[in-house]
């Protein structure tokens, strides 16, 4: 039984053996530890203003400064990490359920191939955010409708990788044997086909997560995203960005935030790609 224990801190010590990997996950850490943590490390409410404390640098009071309405900056940064990171794990969580479906069934059952593949193809034809802000315009500015709009953008992405995985695991013999033995198909996919499709459909997730945390920034600021009383990362960019001539910090750090929390998931998806994909793992 012990024989198994070694195995996760070998997995570990692989993955984050490239220093640029451990970084990212540790600012990562940071940024997550930040917004659950948001309350009782400032201390501020982040929606409490003072106007008389307007637009103030940096300071010991103020670790960040303070907004155009002596908000906290630190304070609404680190509470509004919640926002933003919800909807864009909930969003990660949303394509990769949505799309391993479409993958699964277009890359099993031939008739449905065609099919299936010519609605991703139509959907992937639109730049991802021109396709969110339609989305976002049609349902309503809200949260969930945010994440809904984003769900439908970023599915075909998942859907596409995950066919091309499934027509060649559909094709090896352990699934073959299966098939032969009048396993029924859900069994087939749930025990043969999926689990060796767990690679490719993390990497995507934490890829698409990075970049729900840019769509949904962009979305805010053309103002097509959450309502502006939801202080996520992009409505404190959108709202603040008239007085950045007077304090650029007040867009510089939350910012600094949505870039920091982007790149560090993108570096982390390449290095967990590297750590699955045997012929990279080779290589490295």
């Amino acid at each position: 039984m012990t024989a198994g224990v070694p195995r996760l801190p070998l997995a570990v010590r692989k993955l984050f053996r490239r220093r640029i990997v451990l970084m990212a996950a540790v600012l990562l850490v940071g940024v997550v530890a930040a917004a659950l943590l948001a309350g009782p490390l400032s201390g501020l409410d982040p929606n409490e203003t003072a106007v008389s404390q307007r637009l103030r640098w940096p300071s010991v009071a103020h670790w960040l400064g303070t907004d155009e309405l002596g908000r906290d900056l630190f304070a609404r940064i680190a509470f509004g990490g919640r926002y933003s990171l919800a909807i864009a794990g909930l969003t990660a969580l949303g394509a990769v359920a949505a799309g391993t479906v479409l993958g699964l069934a277009a890359g099993y059952f031939q008739r449905l191939d065609a099919m299936l593949m010519r609605l991703v193809d139509a959907m992937m034809s639109f730049p991802d955010i021109l396709l969110a802000v339609a989305l976002v315009g049609i349902l309503g500015a809200s949260m969930l409708n945010v994440v809904l709009a984003l769900v439908l953008v970023y599915t075909p992405r998942v859907a596409r990788v995950v066919r091309a995985s499934t027509l060649v695991v559909r094709e090896l013999l352990f699934v073959e044997a299966a098939r032969a033995l009048g396993a029924p198909t859900v069994r087939i996919l749930w025990r043969h086909v999926l689990p060796n499709l767990v690679s490719p459909i993390t990497v995507q997730g934490t890829f698409i997560f990075a970049y729900a945390v840019l769509a949904e920034a962009a979305l805010s600021f053309l103002g097509v995203g959450v309502p502006p009383e939801i202080p996520t990362w992009g409505t404190m960019v959108a709202g603040s960005q008239a007085y950045a001539h007077q304090a650029l910090w007040i867009v510089l750090f939350p910012g600094l935030a949505i870039i920091v929390t982007a790149l560090s998931l993108q570096v982390l998806g390449d290095g967990i790609r590297d750590l699955l994909d045997p012929r990279l793992r080779r290589s490295a």
